[in-house]
């Protein structure tokens, strides 16, 4: 991902005529190098990013030759800048539709209903099986709900005890149904989310919640209520892991760019899996609106973060999330772990747009008010910036490095 950024700059460059010195991929005293033409390409000992030198892109030089940086119009110079996040960009949406052209493993709840509100409390009954919807046999709830159309009358059969009861459902209501039946769901974890206080509290993909507090539970509804509802700041969880049985306190954490909800970071169990193949067509389509919409969501939550900067600690993640996030991705398919460095290079078109000076985004900002007010900004000026961006860059990372370990240590605690 990195190649491909630096690539992204190195291409534009060349295409707007600037002078490549050094093509490097990290930092530092290299440990291979070799010259192609006048330019030096090299791997760097300090695999922590890379660079391209350009000729003449120091400031503090005379821009005297036609190949110069900075004797490229103020527009040439933003586009070098913006090829490299550009870049990560289509490198992400690319890999965001192979991941789709892949067999995708998805995963659904038991074509059992829990229970209906509205108009249709009186049609379904709890434990009511779906046993098939406009004669497509029902392997799962959603996929059975999927077979609904709006635009007719649709027929479910349903197995209540040992009877079979045919139940018509005109199109108009279809809506309705959706948001009025709640499948079955046991309180079985599914999946434990990375970094959350259910992580750190040390509780486990497949583990069974048994009690909230000193509270019984046996569906996920009402569990979830308890630990949302909680009147404290914790909530101790009893659940049944192998066999035995074992108590976990959980902190409620708020994260406001996730929700308002009092999040504890677990996903419920979908027992039905099947494997979904996408066309060409279909890929296109959908991993073209994962990406956006993924980089729209991104965008949202930098906003909300810069709005209330107290909310940094519970999203920012380092090098150890990155990597135990890519390995649960992995245990779930090569296309969900394609999909995730599809994500992770779309991170990386964002975080580098930012307006941070030493960031892309900060180079762009600056070339562009030079275009506006038709002068560069002062290099004291310019260095100043850089120096306090490089600044507010290194204790980012630092954070990060700090949320990773503070986050693995208290998992570590917690077995």
């Amino acid at each position: 991902m990195i190649f491909i950024h630096e690539l992204g700059h190195y291409l534009m460059a060349r295409a707007m005529g600037v002078g490549i010195e050094k093509f490097s991929i990290g930092f530092g005293k290299p440990i291979f190098k070799f010259k192609r033409k006048e330019e030096q390409w090299q791997i760097g000992w300090l695999p922590l990013g890379g660079f391209v030198s350009l000729k003449g892109e120091d400031p503090s030089e005379a821009a005297d030759s036609e190949d110069s940086f900075l004797a490229k119009p103020w527009w040439k110079r933003a586009l070098v800048v913006f090829a490299g996040p550009f870049a990560n960009m289509v490198l992400g949406l690319l890999l965001c539709i192979v991941a789709f052209l892949l067999p995708i493993r998805t995963s659904d709840y038991n074509p059992v209903i829990f229970d209906a509100g509205g108009i249709f409390a009186e049609v379904f009954a709890p434990g009511d099986s779906i046993i098939s919807v406009n004669d497509v046999p029902a392997e799962g709830y959603g996929q059975a709900l999927a077979e609904l159309s709006t635009t007719k009358d649709n027929q479910i059969i349903l197995q209540r005890d040992s009877l079979m009861v045919a139940i018509q459902i005109p199109g108009s209501q279809v809506d309705s149904l959706f948001s009025s039946l709640r499948p079955m769901v046991s309180t079985r974890v599914g999946e434990v989310q990375v970094g959350m206080p259910a992580w750190r509290a040390g509780i486990r993909n497949d583990d069974v919640i048994t009690r909230v507090d000193s509270v019984e539970v046996s569906d996920w509804y009402s569990m979830r209520k308890l630990i949302t509802q909680a009147p404290g700041n914790a909530v101790k969880l009893t659940l049944q892991r192998e066999g035995r049985e074992l108590t976990r306190d959980v902190v409620l954490e708020e994260n406001e760019v996730l929700g308002s909800e009092r999040l504890v970071g677990i996903i419920n169990y979908q027992p039905v899996h099947d494997i979904h193949r996408y066309s060409f067509g279909e890929a296109v389509v959908q991993g073209s609106k994962y990406a956006a919409a993924f980089v729209v969501s991104n965008y949202t939550a930098l906003f909300k973060v810069i709005a209330k900067p107290d909310q940094l600690a519970k999203n920012v993640g380092g090098p150890v999330m990155i990597a135990t996030v890519s390995t649960q991705a992995g245990s779930r398919g090569i296309a969900y772990l394609i999909l995730y460095f599809g994500a992770i290079s779309l991170v990386l078109m964002v975080m580098n747009l930012l307006p941070i000076p030493v960031l892309d985004g900060g180079h762009i900002f600056f070339y562009v008010i030079e275009g506006i007010f038709r002068k560069p900004i002062p290099l004291k000026i310019q260095a100043t910036l850089q120096k306090i961006g490089l600044a507010i860059l290194i204790l980012l990372v630092l954070f990060a490095f700090y949320a990773d370990i503070s986050k693995v240590f208290m998992r570590l605690l917690s077995r």
